[in-house]
């Protein structure tokens, strides 16, 4: 898979930064923010699904290249 759209790379960038956040969070703030990142792992996880049916695409392989594309253009948000 050659291009990815920018919009699936910037949703797994949004849920890569929520999952970020998770870092340090404890009761109510970490059940909070596990919610945050749940809803946008499942946001880029239906993009992902609705681009691979589109394209006639295994949805494996498209994620492979979106995880790819994010990992190749910003260092890992947990580190920060």
């Amino acid at each position: 898979m050659a291009d990815v759209p920018d919009r699936l790379i910037k949703l797994e960038r949004t849920a890569e930064e929520e999952r970020a956040k998770l870092a340090g969070l404890t009761g109510g703030e970490y059940d909070a923010q596990l919610r945050r990142w749940r809803e946008a792992s499942e946001a880029v996880q239906a993009a992902i699904a609705a681009h691979a049916a589109a394209t006639g695409s295994s949805p494996h392989e498209v994620e492979q290249a979106v995880k790819k594309a994010v990992r190749c253009s910003q260092e890992d948000p947990a580190v920060e």
